[in-house]
């Protein structure tokens, strides 16, 4: 029993001063976010609103319904190189369709204008379908998927010798729940760079 009196004391010590620490913490950035995935929309090629611009200082405004809407002029939308859109490499489709959105042609456009500035380079475009369907359908929908990102990037200028296809079918989700939110993970194409410049 006197053994663990030591310990005890130690113990104590140590959890007033990390108690008296606490306050020299800065609080956590993180931010939960419930429901889909929130893009940038500088990533999307609209408007960027002045809080989000790289450097900004300027305070988040409150929310007020009597604001008046912002004008959109070239200054206010984002500035991002290709290289920077390339960090968007999936495009997600909806359920039992293989049609590239208007929202991904932004990115895509800059993985091709990357592409067509570098002619080594050499991307693979995957094809993914959720779990639901048969294996057989889910490979052809995502050979679909593939082969549309494929042609959106060739229509922006990328050489098809560039671009090749894989379809993976259901067999590679990103998330592996059987719930809407993961199966709208899994349906999308990868945009896999095999060798860049």
């Amino acid at each position: 029993m006197r053994a663990s009196l030591p310990i005890a004391f130690l113990l104590s010590i140590l959890l007033s001063a990390c108690a008296s620490f606490k306050s020299e913490i800065p609080p956590s950035k993180h931010i939960s976010q419930n429901g889909p995935l929130k893009v940038h929309p500088g990533l999307l090629g609209k408007p960027v609103p002045a809080e989000l611009q790289p450097g900004s200082s300027l305070p988040v405004p409150a929310a007020s319904s009597t604001a008046p809407a912002a004008s959109v002029t070239p200054d206010t939308l984002i500035k991002m190189d290709p290289v920077g859109l390339r960090t968007q490499r999936s495009v997600y489709f909806d359920l039992n369709n293989a049609t590239v959105k208007a929202d991904y042609e932004p990115a895509l456009r800059a993985h091709a204008s990357y592409l067509a500035e570098h002619p080594k380079a050499r991307v693979r475009i995957e094809g993914n379908a959720d779990e639901r369907g048969s294996a057989a359908y889910n490979q052809q929908l995502g050979l679909r998927r593939a082969e549309n990102v494929r042609a959106t990037l060739a229509r922006h200028g990328a050489r098809k010798k560039q671009i090749t296809i894989k379809t993976l079918g259901a067999s590679n989700p990103k998330k592996t729940g059987h719930d809407e939110e993961s199966w709208a993970e899994n349906r999308r194409s990868d945009v896999v760079y095999e060798r860049e410049e």
